[in-house]
C-alpha cells in the first residue's frame, strides 16, 4: 500500500524513446508536426503545484503511470501525493478522511476509477464514490464528448458536453426493505441543487462559446421530483436570452443520441440520467478509453476518465487505452495555468491517434499500453 501522503511523482525511470528519429524535424512516422504544439507558451508559469494522485481500482494504477511517465518527459512542474483508496479492498485502503483532508489542501486531484461492488459486505448503502463527492461537495460533473481524427465510428465530428448533478436524485442512498419482499428507493431532488447545477450548465455554455443547453428529464412521469428540475431549468434560461435553450425526455434523448448526436451541444442532468448518457455518449466516439471528465465542487477538481469503467479484466495484461487518463491530465494542467504542457500533452495524444500506427486494441489495433505511452512521449516535442 503507498505510504499516506508520500510524493509519488516523478521519481520513476525515464523510458527509452521508441525511435531514432525522436529528435529530427520530421517527427515519429515522418510526418510534419502539429503547429500547436511548437508555439510560444501560451501559459508556463515558474513553480511547482502539489495535486493529489488517487489510482483507484482495475487498470487505474497502469493508466496513472503513464501519466507520471508522460508527466517526467515533459518536465511538467507537478507533484503527486498518492493516496491509495478502494472499496474491494477495505483493510488496504487509506481512511476516506486523509484522502479528503489532500483533496482539499491541494484543491486539486487526478483520480482513476474506483470500482463499487454490487453488494455491500458491511450493509453500507453509500458507497465509496458518493462518500468522496458528498466529503467534496463535487457536485458537477463534466464529460467533454468530442471525436478523435484517426478513430473509426459511425458519426464524425461529434462535439457535445455532458454536465450531471451527482449529490443527490437516485444516488441518495435512501433505501429501505418496508416489508418482507418490498424495498423502497427513495429519490431526492431539491431546488437548490437543481437550480445550481442548471446555473452551473449555463454559465459553463456561456464561458466556453456554446450556442444551446438541453435539460433532460422525464417530467411527465416524475411530475414533481424531474418537474421541479425542468422548472429551475427554464427559470435560469431565462436569465441567459443568448443561450438557445431546450429539454427533452430522458428515453427519446438515449434515442436521439445514436441516430443524430450533433443536434447537442450542452446537456444538463439529474444524477442517473447524466451516469447513463454520458457513457453512452462515450461510446459514440470511441468507448471509455478515449473520454476525460471532471468533477466539480466550488474549491476543489477531481479529473478522470469520462466513463466510469474499471476495465479490472484486463490488470496486467498492458493493453489498456490511457488515452481518457492522458486527456484528463492534460484538462487538469490546462486549469491549473499551465497550458503549455497540458497543450503538449494533448497535441501529443492527438497526433499519435491521428498517424493511427500505434492503437490499442480498442481502437482497432494491437499496441500494449506502454507502447502508447512511448509514443506519446516521443512525440511531446514535435
Amino acid at each position: 500500500m503507498a505510504a499516506i501522503g508520500r510524493k509519488a511523482l516523478l521519481s520513476i525511470n525515464t523510458l527509452r524513446p521508441l525511435v531514432a528519429c525522436f529528435h529530427t524535424a520530421r517527427g515519429l512516422h515522418g510526418v510534419a508536426p502539429l503547429t500547436s504544439a511548437i508555439q510560444a507558451p501560451v501559459s508556463k508559469p515558474e513553480g511547482r503545484t502539489t495535486a493529489t494522485l488517487i489510482p483507484g481500482d482495475g487498470v487505474g494504477p497502469e493508466l496513472c503511470q503513464v501519466v507520471l511517465d508522460v508527466f517526467q518527459n515533459a518536465g511538467v512542474p507537478v507533484d503527486f501525493e498518492e493516496h491509495y483508496l478502494t472499496e474491494l479492498y477495505a483493510r488496504r485502503s487509506e481512511s476516506l478522511d486523509d484522502v479528503v483532508d489532500s483533496i482539499k489542501r491541494n484543491r486539486l486531484c487526478l483520480k482513476g476509477i474506483l470500482a463499487t461492488p454490487d453488494h455491500s459486505s458491511d450493509g453500507e448503502l453509500k458507497t465509496l464514490n458518493m462518500k468522496l463527492r458528498d466529503e467534496l461537495d463535487l457536485y458537477a460533473n463534466v464529460v467533454h464528448v468530442k471525436s478523435l481524427d484517426g478513430i473509426n465510428v459511425r458519426h464524425k465530428n461529434i462535439d457535445m458536453v455532458v454536465i450531471r448533478e451527482q449529490t443527490e436524485g437516485e444516488y441518495s442512498a435512501l433505501e429501505h426493505e418496508s416489508v418482507a419482499g418490498v424495498v423502497e428507493c427513495l429519490k431526492i431532488m431539491t431546488r437548490q441543487k437543481c437550480r445550481r447545477i442548471a446555473k452551473f450548465a449555463f454559465d459553463y455554455a456561456t464561458k466556453h462559446g456554446r450556442k444551446k443547453v438541453t435539460a433532460v428529464h422525464k417530467a411527465n412521469i416524475m411530475k414533481l421530483g424531474d418537474g421541479l428540475f425542468l422548472k429551475q431549468c427554464e427559470e435560469v434560461a431565462a436569465m441567459y436570452p443568448n443561450i438557445e435553450f431546450s429539454n427533452m425526455i430522458v428515453d427519446n434523448c438515449t434515442m436521439q443520441m445514436v441516430s443524430n448526436p450533433h443536434q447537442f451541444d450542452v446537456l444538463v442532468l439529474p444524477n442517473l440520467y447524466g451516469n447513463i448518457i454520458d457513457n453512452l455518449a462515450a461510446g459514440l466516439v470511441g468507448g471509455a478509453g478515449v473520454v476525460a471528465g471532471a468533477s466539480y465542487s466550488s474549491d476543489s477538481v477531481v479529473f478522470e476518465p469520462g466513463a466510469r469503467h474499471t476495465f479490472s479484466e484486463a490488470v496486467g495484461k498492458n493493453v489498456a487505452n490511457p488515452t481518457a487518463m492522458l486527456l484528463a491530465s492534460a484538462n487538469m494542467l490546462n486549469h491549473i495555468n499551465l497550458q503549455y504542457y497540458g497543450d503538449m500533452i494533448r497535441n501529443s495524444v492527438d497526433r499519435v491517434i491521428r498517424v493511427g500506427k500505434v492503437r490499442t486494441k480498442d481502437m482497432g489495433g494491437f499496441a500494449t499500453t506502454t507502447a502508447f505511452a512511448n509514443a506519446v512521449i516521443a512525440n511531446l516535442q514535435q
